[in-house]
Protein backbone atom coordinates (compact mmCIF):
# COMPACT_ATOMS: atom_id res chain seq x y z
CA UNK A 1 0.00 0.00 0.00
CA UNK A 2 1.43 3.44 -1.11
CA UNK A 3 2.49 5.49 1.77
CA UNK A 4 -0.61 7.85 0.56
CA UNK A 5 -2.74 5.76 1.22
CA UNK A 6 -5.62 5.39 3.65
CA UNK A 7 -7.76 2.71 5.00
CA UNK A 8 -11.33 3.96 4.54
CA UNK A 9 -12.11 4.73 8.68
CA UNK A 10 -8.87 5.85 8.48
CA UNK A 11 -9.41 8.76 5.78
CA UNK A 12 -12.84 9.24 7.64
CA UNK A 13 -10.82 10.56 10.60
CA UNK A 14 -8.63 12.13 9.26
CA UNK A 15 -10.90 14.12 6.80
CA UNK A 16 -13.20 14.80 9.86
CA UNK A 17 -10.15 16.05 11.54
CA UNK A 18 -9.36 18.46 8.96
CA UNK A 19 -12.99 19.86 8.50
CA UNK A 20 -13.09 20.20 12.67
CA UNK A 21 -9.57 22.31 12.71
CA UNK A 22 -11.31 24.80 9.80
CA UNK A 23 -14.66 25.24 12.78
CA UNK A 24 -17.14 22.29 11.93
CA UNK A 25 -18.64 20.39 14.93
CA UNK A 26 -16.55 17.01 15.80
CA UNK A 27 -19.45 14.52 15.33
CA UNK A 28 -20.73 16.46 12.61
CA UNK A 29 -17.42 16.08 10.81
CA UNK A 30 -17.24 12.41 11.42
CA UNK A 31 -20.88 11.95 9.84
CA UNK A 32 -20.17 13.96 7.46
CA UNK A 33 -16.86 12.48 6.03
CA UNK A 34 -18.55 8.92 6.89
CA UNK A 35 -21.72 9.63 4.05
CA UNK A 36 -18.78 11.39 1.46
CA UNK A 37 -16.91 8.17 1.55
CA UNK A 38 -19.55 5.77 1.17
CA UNK A 39 -19.80 4.06 -1.98
CA UNK A 40 -23.86 5.05 -2.18
CA UNK A 41 -23.24 8.35 -0.24
CA UNK A 42 -26.40 7.50 2.09
CA UNK A 43 -26.68 5.81 5.68
CA UNK A 44 -28.91 5.16 8.17
CA UNK A 45 -28.24 6.78 11.56
CA UNK A 46 -27.87 2.94 12.75
CA UNK A 47 -25.24 2.73 9.77
CA UNK A 48 -23.20 5.51 10.98
CA UNK A 49 -23.34 4.52 14.43
CA UNK A 50 -22.26 1.41 13.39
CA UNK A 51 -19.08 2.82 11.64
CA UNK A 52 -18.54 5.70 13.89
CA UNK A 53 -18.62 3.39 16.78
CA UNK A 54 -20.81 6.68 18.07
CA UNK A 55 -23.96 6.87 20.06
CA UNK A 56 -26.87 7.06 18.57
CA UNK A 57 -27.45 10.23 20.28
CA UNK A 58 -24.18 12.03 19.02
CA UNK A 59 -25.34 10.71 15.37
CA UNK A 60 -28.97 12.20 15.83
CA UNK A 61 -27.87 15.70 16.89
CA UNK A 62 -24.73 15.65 14.13
CA UNK A 63 -27.53 15.06 11.45
CA UNK A 64 -29.78 17.41 13.15
CA UNK A 65 -26.98 20.12 12.52
CA UNK A 66 -25.61 18.86 9.25
CA UNK A 67 -28.90 18.58 7.47
CA UNK A 68 -30.02 23.10 9.07
CA UNK A 69 -26.64 23.88 7.39
CA UNK A 70 -27.30 21.95 4.35
CA UNK A 71 -24.81 19.77 3.65
CA UNK A 72 -26.96 16.59 3.70
CA UNK A 73 -30.27 15.59 2.77
CA UNK A 74 -32.53 13.30 5.28
CA UNK A 75 -34.88 10.68 3.23
CA UNK A 76 -37.69 8.09 4.13
CA UNK A 77 -36.39 4.23 3.48
CA UNK A 78 -38.96 3.15 1.09
CA UNK A 79 -41.81 1.27 2.95
CA UNK A 80 -40.31 2.33 6.10
CA UNK A 81 -40.18 4.89 8.68
CA UNK A 82 -36.31 4.78 8.86
CA UNK A 83 -34.38 7.67 7.64
CA UNK A 84 -31.21 7.94 5.57
CA UNK A 85 -29.07 10.54 5.24
CA UNK A 86 -27.46 11.29 2.01
CA UNK A 87 -24.41 13.54 0.54
CA UNK A 88 -25.02 14.69 -3.13
CA UNK A 89 -22.06 14.80 -5.50
CA UNK A 90 -22.38 17.96 -6.11
CA UNK A 91 -22.07 18.64 -2.32
CA UNK A 92 -19.48 21.33 -2.40
CA UNK A 93 -20.89 22.99 -5.14
CA UNK A 94 -23.95 23.95 -3.59
CA UNK A 95 -22.36 24.30 -0.03
CA UNK A 96 -20.35 27.19 -2.06
CA UNK A 97 -23.58 28.26 -3.47
CA UNK A 98 -25.57 28.58 -0.77
CA UNK A 99 -22.23 31.03 0.85
CA UNK A 100 -22.91 32.70 -1.59
CA UNK A 101 -26.59 34.08 -0.19
CA UNK A 102 -25.30 34.40 3.18
CA UNK A 103 -22.44 36.41 1.65
CA UNK A 104 -25.46 38.77 0.19
CA UNK A 105 -27.23 38.96 3.58
CA UNK A 106 -24.13 39.80 5.28
CA UNK A 107 -23.48 42.57 3.17
CA UNK A 108 -26.57 43.93 3.33
CA UNK A 109 -26.79 44.06 7.09
CA UNK A 110 -23.14 45.92 7.22
CA UNK A 111 -24.19 48.16 4.46
CA UNK A 112 -27.06 49.04 7.10
CA UNK A 113 -24.37 49.43 10.21
CA UNK A 114 -22.37 51.77 7.73
CA UNK A 115 -25.86 53.50 7.62
CA UNK A 116 -26.34 53.27 11.83
CA UNK A 117 -22.90 54.35 12.75
CA UNK A 118 -21.81 56.73 9.97
CA UNK A 119 -19.67 56.17 6.72
CA UNK A 120 -17.16 58.93 8.09
CA UNK A 121 -16.42 56.44 11.78
CA UNK A 122 -13.63 54.45 12.22
CA UNK A 123 -16.28 51.94 12.67
CA UNK A 124 -18.78 52.97 9.62
CA UNK A 125 -15.24 52.58 7.26
CA UNK A 126 -14.60 48.69 8.63
CA UNK A 127 -17.81 47.82 7.77
CA UNK A 128 -17.32 49.59 4.39
CA UNK A 129 -14.32 47.22 3.83
CA UNK A 130 -15.77 44.50 5.28
CA UNK A 131 -18.98 44.43 3.06
CA UNK A 132 -16.81 45.91 0.25
CA UNK A 133 -14.77 42.63 0.98
CA UNK A 134 -17.87 40.39 0.69
CA UNK A 135 -19.05 42.00 -2.65
CA UNK A 136 -15.70 41.21 -4.61
CA UNK A 137 -16.23 37.07 -2.75
CA UNK A 138 -19.48 37.06 -4.38
CA UNK A 139 -18.46 38.57 -7.75
CA UNK A 140 -15.26 35.78 -7.60
CA UNK A 141 -17.37 33.23 -6.59
CA UNK A 142 -20.21 33.61 -9.20
CA UNK A 143 -17.18 33.79 -11.63
CA UNK A 144 -15.52 30.81 -9.84
CA UNK A 145 -18.74 28.58 -9.90
CA UNK A 146 -18.62 29.28 -14.19
CA UNK A 147 -15.22 27.98 -13.94
CA UNK A 148 -16.37 24.71 -12.21
CA UNK A 149 -19.04 24.29 -14.26
CA UNK A 150 -16.57 24.43 -17.40
CA UNK A 151 -14.06 22.44 -15.59
CA UNK A 152 -16.76 19.65 -14.34
CA UNK A 153 -17.95 19.20 -18.12
CA UNK A 154 -14.59 19.02 -19.19
CA UNK A 155 -13.65 16.46 -16.80
CA UNK A 156 -16.44 14.06 -17.28
CA UNK A 157 -15.74 14.10 -21.24
CA UNK A 158 -12.06 13.14 -20.36
CA UNK A 159 -13.56 10.10 -18.41
CA UNK A 160 -12.01 11.11 -14.95
CA UNK A 161 -15.69 12.25 -13.19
Amino acid sequence: MAEDSLEPMTFVERFAAELVEAGMQRMAARVFAALLASDTGVLSAAELSERLQASPAAVSGAVRYLAQVGMLTREREPGSRRERYRVHSDQWYETFTRRDQVLARWEGTLRSGIDALGPDTPAGRRLAETAAFFDFLQDELVDMMARWRERKSELREQGVL
